[in-house]
């Protein structure tokens, strides 16, 4: 029986046994299938990044990488860096295949390469890092955003885990408190005046980034870790819920900062992307501390609810940005199928699905799994393209660009091969 046929199986069968005996069998079989399938993936990904990207004269990485893995511009993007070096330490320290000499070195070049050039000694604040450098380390750009530091901040910590550096966490921690008065008190540091048209944001990518980072900084760590952003965490939970929207109808990327709709186009945007990510973020918060309405809330208006109204019915895969009161979106590529909001939907639906185990968020990630897995791998040349047409044809081939780095791809490949083991243990159980 076809997965995407369950749902009517089920509405016309009243042998609940025989539904849960048949979702038992089929469920098992597929996972296995598909958790193979992922793992050969990640592989080939990791294998990608470690043949072309490395920069060996000056450190760091290559992240503006073309379909066949030739450097098109050495440009060198801090977030990106910042990102591969977390993605090659939770490998290394997470994954047995993937504790390997080569990988750990080049995280360690990464971080040196980021702890020389990042920060902005030119800057007012010590912490602020630039967004962009010249291959040899020279700052190109700075933006008047968290970002680059958000992803120092992931990288510095998971590798001082790797390599139990004490000052390196610390450092970390530190970079991390000035984040928080940047949001929560001043964010002048930034480079960013209050204008007087400017209206006060909630944007969701910011509590969404501190919530993410209140996990790293916590993750494993003694209870006084977990008792020193405990409040932060909160706040940031807080913060993501004011986005649900017209009674519970719709995601809003920005809201005001007391939580309201704002008026014209910022206002009535909806990014199905970021939405899921906030609700895996959700879920592993909810499990941390068994909050089962939090739980809840994630899976009905962060995962399912942007599946419904950011799944292309026509012609499948998630659309980047939409209106909600269906006016063309401003984003020129508003109607694309980039490749992270579906590596979002299957960790948020496989996460899901592991903590209810309720049939139709399977049948979910299995709709996601297919489209993602025939359209954005290229098998010739390895790695996945990253933006697809409405209509599913490839429009941009290259592999890495200032937004596209390894971090989306093997992040979702990594997460969703040990959701699959741990859910086929269950099972074998």
């Amino acid at each position: 029986m076809d997965y995407m046929n369950l749902s009517t199986f089920i509405h016309l069968c009243h042998d609940q046994q025989l539904i849960l005996e048949l979702l038992d069998v089929m469920s098992a079989t597929k996972l296995q299938e598909c958790r193979q399938h992922i793992s050969a993936q990640l592989d080939g990904v990791v294998d990608f990044w470690l043949r072309h990207s490395h920069d060996a004269e000056y450190g760091g990485f290559f992240t503006c990488i073309g379909r066949d893995g030739k450097v098109y511009d050495d440009l060198k993007y801090v977030w990106l860096q910042g990102r591969q070096v977390w993605m090659y330490c939770r490998l290394y320290r997470t994954l047995e295949r993937f504790h390997r000499p080569e990988i750990l070195e080049a995280a360690k070049a990464g971080a040196a390469f980021l702890r020389k050039f990042a920060r902005m000694s030119s800057s007012s604040s010590p912490w602020k890092c630039a967004f962009c450098l010249t291959r040899d380390g020279k700052a190109v750009k700075v933006q008047r955003s968290i970002f680059s530091e958000c992803f120092y901040i992931m990288a510095m910590d998971e590798l001082s885990r790797v390599i139990a550096d004490q000052d390196m966490q610390l450092e970390a921690e530190q970079m991390m408190e000035q984040l928080i008065y940047w949001v929560q008190v001043d964010p002048s540091g930034l480079g960013r005046p209050r204008l007087p048209g400017d209206v006060a944001t909630n944007s969701m990518a910011v509590p969404m980034m501190l919530l993410c980072l209140v996990r790293q900084l916590t993750e494993g760590r003694d209870h006084e870790a977990a008792q020193k952003y405990r409040e932060l965490g909160s706040w940031c939970v807080a913060q993501i819920l004011q986005h649900v929207q017209r009674a519970g109808t719709a995601i809003l990327e920005n809201v005001s900062e007391s939580g309201a709709e704002l008026p014209g186009s910022a206002g009535r945007l909806q990014n199905p992307g970021h939405a899921l990510e906030a609700g895996w973020f959700l879920l592993q918060f909810s499990a941390e501390t068994g909050d089962k309405e939090i739980q809840k809330t994630a899976i009905e208006k962060f995962i399912e609810l942007p599946l419904e109204y950011g799944w292309d019915r026509e012609h499948g895969g998630l659309f980047y940005f939409l209106d909600v009161d269906g006016h063309c979106p401003t984003q020129l590529e508003w109607n694309m199928k980039p490749w992270w909001p579906h590596c979002e939907a299957l960790i948020a639906l496989l996460m899901a699905y592991s903590q209810t185990k309720r049939p139709e968020l399977l049948q979910r990630f299995l709709q996601v799994y297919d489209y993602s897995f025939s359209h954005f791998p290229d098998e010739k040349n390895g790695e996945w393209v990253g933006y697809l047409s409405r209509e599913g044809s490839t429009v941009l081939d290259f592999k890495g660009g200032p937004f596209k780095g390894f971090f989306h791809v093997p992040r979702c490949l990594l997460m969703c091969e040990r959701l699959l083991d741990d859910l086929l243990q269950m099972h074998d159980e």
